[in-house]
């Protein structure tokens, strides 16, 4: 057969397996005009699932996110987990994107259909939520259907363990070895489904807004602040209000045009608070209501962005580092005051400015490798950062990056 020839057999055979007519009827015109380019650009190579999951543009074929390659990481990570559990189970939740809860239900009903107890949350979610959950419930892994702050076109399907942190190797093999198997010699079209999974129960999320609204300093003395606040047309405002409600702080300044959930991002072409723009409506809203203080959570609420106004009226976006070192030494602070003993974390992206903080309180510091999901394995974290905008705060709720409790620390 001929290159295209070939393409074409290996686009017929991903389209009969294939539930979306969205992604179908793109294959079928593909095919029709023969594209040769297009088609290699979608069979040409496979999406690889590692320690970040899987991202990538949504569209057909194994190279793009779609419902096919989701399904078949699902089976992966079913595999993965009945031969590694007794009781396998997975939390699994979604952000705004598009096909994000599509792809969260069929994993759902893919799990279950092979044995996994599932539990889906029933709403859009912030990612920290669904790494609380994990633990809370006492779940052997959790997923998260979000692309993040990538660009409008993408999706992403990110993978906890049962620590509630984001996954290591091994792992992430042996579930990339489960996938390749499935895809190789099975068909999508033949997995037995089913909708016998669990909703994430209301008192998960209470749990953890009421845990994170705790995190307030009983130390300092509060002053009134405004606080401009963004939500990247993600999910954060809805958690990070009840948050700054429960606290007892005062309400924050929406920025209206990205306060709801949209997963076209009108506003922004790159929806990364680190991104040239991202934050100009942002400081817009703060220039026009005489903000002290900004605050910017990427779509899924794990990341957060800080500017604040400086005595000449200007704002000064602080860098992920910046910002860091600011966190590390409150809550190295709060933790000598408190009589806890612990370490302060960074990668070795980041700055190791807060080693010094560590040893004026007399705490351990450690620097990991790069990526959140060996900063939050460190033991006892005090507090732990990566220089894109990705902090946690909270280890004993959430051992990952979360925005949100980042956010209330940094306005208390």
């Amino acid at each position: 057969m001929s290159s295209l020839e070939t393409l074409m057999a290996k686009a017929r055979s991903w389209q009969s397996q294939d539930p979306d007519p969205e992604t179908k009827a793109e294959l079928e015109a593909l095919i029709l005009a023969g594209d040769e380019q297009g088609l290699a650009s979608r069979f040409g190579a496979r999406l690889g699932f590692g320690t970040a999951g899987l991202r990538g543009e949504l569209g057909a074929g194994p190279n793009r996110m779609n419902r096919v390659l989701v399904a078949q990481a699902a089976v992966g990570i079913a595999r993965y987990l009945k031969a590694n559990f007794d009781d396998p189970s997975c939390v699994i939740g979604f952000d705004a994107r598009k096909n994000s809860d599509v792809f969260a239900k069929d994993s759902a009903e893919i799990l279950v259909g092979l044995g996994v107890r599932a539990y889906l949350y029933d709403s859009l979610v912030a990612t920290p939520l669904v790494a609380f959950a994990v633990r809370e419930l006492g779940c052997s892994a959790g997923i998260m259907v979000t692309a993040s702050h990538n660009p409008p076109a993408d999706n992403g399907y990110k993978v906890f363990d049962f620590t509630g942190s984001q996954i290591i190797p091994p792992m992430d093999a042996l579930i990339a070895s489960e996938i390749d198997k499935f895809a190789e010699n099975e068909s999508v079209s033949d997995l037995v489904r089913s909708s016998e999974y669990s909703s994430v129960p209301a008192s998960i999320s209470v749990d953890y807004l009421q845990g994170v609204s705790g995190l307030m300093n009983r130390h300092s003395d509060r002053k009134s602040l405004k606080i401009v606040y963004s939500a990247m047309h993600g999910v954060g405002a809805e958690f990070i209000e009840k948050i700054f409600d429960l606290a007892g702080m005062d309400p924050l300044i929406p920025v209206a045009s990205q306060h709801k959930p949209d997963g076209t991002f009108p506003t922004v072409a790159f929806p990364n608070p680190e991104e040239p723009g991202a934050m100009d409506k942002s400081i817009e809203t703060a220039k026009a209501n005489g903000a002290d203080l900004v605050l910017a959570n990427d779509p899924d609420a794990d990341r957060l962005c800080v500017a604040y106004q400086d005595a000449n009226g200007n704002y000064i976006q602080l860098s992920g580092d910046d910002l860091g070192l600011l966190l590390a030494e409150e809550l190295a602070g709060r933790a000598k005051r408190e009589g806890v003993f612990g370490t302060l974390a960074c990668s070795i992206v980041s700055s190791s400015a807060i080693e010094k903080v560590a040893e004026h309180y007399g705490l351990e510091f450690a620097q990991t490798l790069t990526g959140f999901k060996w900063v939050g394995r460190v033991p006892n974290l005090i507090f732990g950062y990566e220089e894109a905008l990705g902090y946690c705060v909270d280890s004993k709720r959430v051992k990952d990056k979360d925005g949100l409790s980042a956010a209330l620390v940094v306005a208390d």
